[in-house]
């Protein structure tokens, strides 16, 4: 099973950026708890960060092309006005989850709102590092419950 998780704008900042809201664990220790976990569970993680929005968009491209079996994003605020990041993730036919360490319904108003929010298979948010954690076992869950319909 291939899961690519894509991080976004500012996730290069992770342990320096307001560890009130997003903890003091950096990308890299992200990144390899997810790839232990998933090791654990069967399934090879990919992580790809950017902070160009293009980049972004042409890695889902290519994760469209080499078949991936789900599909995490935490897009940082991208989540919140990226029409052309949405466009790419609608071109997927994996499961998607979205998903946030910080609770984004209980910050500022803008985030509030997902662009992402009616083509992704759910939301994960506010859990801290756990909300990675908890998207791949939700995304695992998916691949398998398709596979054996």
């Amino acid at each position: 099973m291939k899961i690519l998780m894509l991080h976004g704008i500012n996730h290069n900042m992770f342990g320096q950026r307001d560890p009130r809201q997003y903890g003091t664990l950096t990308l890299a220790e992200i990144d390899g708890t997810l790839q232990a976990l998933g090791r654990e569970l069967g399934a090879e993680v990919e992580s790809f960060q950017t902070n160009a929005e293009g980049a972004m968009c042409e890695r889902i491209h290519q994760a469209y092309a080499e078949g991936q079996d789900a599909v995490l994003i935490n897009a940082g605020a991208w989540t919140h006005y990226s029409y052309g990041i949405r466009d790419a993730l609608a071109i997927l036919t994996c499961p998607i989850v979205e998903l946030h360490m910080s609770n984004i319904h209980a910050r500022e108003a803008f985030r509030h709102h997902s662009v992402f929010a009616e083509i992704v298979r759910g939301q994960i948010c506010g859990f801290g590092v756990d909300s990675y954690t908890l998207a791949l076992r939700a995304a695992v869950s998916a691949v398998q419950q398709a596979r054996a319909a």
